[in-house]
């Protein structure tokens, strides 16, 4: 038993609670990088898209919003601890999406295919071992 569990009163089940509670915030960042990167499936086909696609149809104030929601994942993936390295593929994972994101037409269609938020949802899940199945499986 740790000794802040022992303190808390909880007996072991403080370690239980935490993982818990990572698992809740790793089901929210991987449903915003559903949403953002594969919300809709294009009738017929395999092609997915989300609300960064969407969103990128704005001039500006879309492909900044992505960027922003980004960074919303990035921070978690830090708050979680990852490494330094890690860290770094996930911003330029960001980066390839914002600045290919913004040239007209183009920049639409690469948002279609380069899904960052599901790419950096991927980087963290990797980091501790896990899989987009073992999000849909209670605790």
């Amino acid at each position: 038993m740790t000794s802040t569990a022992h303190a808390a009163g909880f007996g072991g089940r403080t370690q239980d609670f935490e993982g818990i509670e990572r698992l809740r915030r790793l089901r929210r960042v991987s449903a915003l990088a559903r949403l953002m990167d594969t919300a809709i499936r294009v009738p017929g086909t395999n092609i997915r898209f989300g609300a960064d696609s969407v969103l990128g149809l704005l001039p500006v104030v879309g492909d900044a919003s992505g960027a922003l929601i980004g960074l919303l994942i990035i921070n978690e993936a830090r708050r979680f601890g990852l490494p330094k390295e890690k860290m770094a593929q996930m911003f330029g994972n960001l980066a390839a999406d914002a600045v290919a994101g913004s040239v007209p037409v183009i920049g639409d269609l690469f948002d279609i295919y380069f899904k960052s938020h599901r790419r950096n949802v991927k980087i963290i899940l990797d980091h501790f071992g896990l899989d987009e199945a073992d999000l849909r499986r209670s605790p």
